[in-house]
């Protein structure tokens, strides 16, 4: 099975406290929206990282079952919030779709934070 694109938005950070010290706290994820997901694909997980400052681990989500609708409800899962020590980072959702253990596609999504 070859690896395809499909689509990941999320509209904004969700219910999450402001930070810009550098010192990322645990934070509910916010809501993600999946169009276009592969078919057979039965997990999908998501990965968070902050462009600027690649090195930092900043977490993953567990396998996740596939919504039908293609929405992931926020307070899903918890990472590593964002939190730039000052000014703006780009930080970047991945979501990784999976046909039992085989990558069926990926999907990227990027915001600025703070916006």
């Amino acid at each position: 099975m070859a690896s395809a694109e499909f689509s990941l938005r999320f509209d904004g950070w969700g219910d999450i406290p402001f930070c810009n010290n550098g010192n990322p706290k645990s934070v509910p994820n916010p809501e993600f929206y999946l169009t276009d997901i592969p078919a057979g694909t039965t997990t999908v997980q998501f990965y968070f990282k902050n462009l600027n400052v690649p090195a930092a681990n900043r977490g993953a989500s567990k396998r996740l079952p596939v919504p039908a609708d293609g929405r992931v409800p926020a307070g899903t899962f918890s990472y590593r919030g964002p939190c730039p020590v000052n000014g703006v980072n780009t930080y970047e959702w991945k979501a990784t779709a999976r046909a039992e253990n085989r990558v069926s596609g990926n999907a990227k999504a990027r915001r600025k934070y703070p916006e």
